[in-house]
Order: structure tokens, then sequence, then C-alpha cells
């Protein structure tokens, strides 16, 4: 009986979290486009239909149309359903492995901010202010309840990486944008000076990596740019859930 009670609320919790994806897809739609992500009705992009409750049931929707638009036919990102479904895991694996219930919320608030950064970006390769803000003030609120990061950390965080991302930004166009460089302020006050090193490692290697096989396959040149935003907010995320271990674990060979 305890089983099917843990069980029921996984699947709550995962539902929850798949919801919060599908309102996600909707602000990354829409944002760009300077609509109302807030009221209004959800609309098929293509033919602008209104969409009714049984087109918009997160995961369940998009796999029972088979991915087609209902009223039109038009293809339904696949990415709807990914975005959707990383949210459920996500929020399912944050209420399984963070013991705190308050933290665990926040991480998940700052998984799906950082989540609309990438893929605003990858659309756009522009950083929406709002959405830099809103991870800034999931950072004051980390003060209070975690990650465990000294306020003197906090604040030098604000400009270990922002202020170097800003200043290659003004020696070589196109190396970074604004968005970039205030992502970085929000994640160092987040995650302190050590964690937001450990983030730009890690987006460094990423795109790095991401450029060096675009680039094998020609879908890069040399002089073109690719959406970095997406980069720093997996090693912002990954910092925020393993940065003090993979820092101890780089100290441990000296």
């Amino acid at each position: 009986m305890v089983t099917v009670a843990y069980t029921i609320i996984d699947v709550f919790v995962f539902a929850i979290g798949a919801t919060i994806g599908s309102f996600l897809n909707v602000l990354v739609y829409r944002l760009p486009r300077e609509l109302d992500f807030v009221r209004g009705f959800s609309f098929c992009p293509a033919c602008k239909h209104r969409l009714v409750p049984r087109d918009l049931v997160p995961i369940f929707s998009w796999i029972f149309l088979k991915g087609r638009c209902r009223y039109c036919g038009a293809k339904i990102s696949f990415r709807y359903l990914v975005v959707e479904a990383s949210c459920g895991a996500a929020g399912l694996l944050l209420y399984l492995f963070i013991p705190s219930p308050a933290q665990a919320i926040l991480f998940f608030a700052v998984f799906c901010v950082l989540l609309a950064i990438a893929l605003i970006d990858a659309d756009t390769q522009t950083i929406s202010d709002g959405l830099n803000i809103a991870l800034g003030v999931l950072a004051v609120v980390s003060i209070w309840i975690g990650p465990e990061v000294a306020l003197s950390s906090r604040l030098i965080g604000l400009a270990a990486v922002s202020v170097p991302l800003f200043v290659i930004m003004l020696l070589i166009n196109g190396a970074f944008g604004l968005g970039d460089v205030f992502l970085m302020i929000a994640a160092g006050f987040l995650l302190g000076w050590q964690g937001a090193l450990v983030a730009l490692f890690i987006g460094l290697i990423i795109g790095g990596v991401y450029g060096g096989v675009a680039l094998a396959r020609r879908k890069k040149g040399r002089k073109d740019h690719f959406a970095f935003g997406p980069c720093l907010a997996i090693g912002i995320f990954v910092s925020l859930l393993a940065g003090d271990r993979m820092i101890d674990w780089y100290l441990s060979f000296f």
C-alpha cells in the first residue's frame, strides 16, 4: 500500500513537471515574438486554430496526434514532447534526490529558466533580459534555501566570469553577446565565483565540441556564430548540482 502511494506521488510530481514544460513551450514561442504568454488561448502556430484541452495534455497529446495539428495537419516539433518529458523527469529526479523540498523546488525553477534561455537563444541567438532577471531573483532566494555559498563568494561571482566575457565581447566582434554577460552575472551570484568558473569551463567544453562537430560536418564555417547560451545554461545547471564535488575532485590531484 505504501509503495502504491509513493508511486502515485511520483506520477503526480512528473505530471506537474511536464505541465510546467508545456507552459515553457508556450513561453519559448511567444516571448521572442513579444506575445502575451500568460493570458490568451493556445493556438496552432501554423493555422492559428484555437486549441482545446484534449490538444494540450502534456506528452500524450503529441503522441496521440502523431506530432501533427488536429486541424490543419501541420507538423508539431518533436521538441515540444522533449521539453515536456524533460521537465517531468527533472522534477521527479530532483524530488527524489534532493532532500530539502524547498531546495528541490528552487533547483527545478532554475532548470526551467535555464531551459527557456537555452531554447530561445538556440532559436534567435538572443537571451531575454526578463529570463536573466528571473535567474537573478532565484539566485537571491538561494541565499536562504541553498546552495550554501558564502555571500563574499557570490559577490565576487558577479564579476568573476561576466567581466572577462564582456572584455572579450568588446575585443572580438561576435564572440559573446550582452545576454551571455548578464546570464553569468546572475549565475555568478547563484553559484559563487568557484561555481561560476566551473560553469564556464563546462560551457566552453560543450561549445568547443559542438563547434568542432559542426565544422567537421560543414554546418558551420570558421567565421560563423552559434548560440553560446545553451552551453552556458548546461554548465550552470551541472555546476549547481555537482560543482562542489567537481572542484573537490580536481583539487584531489594536487
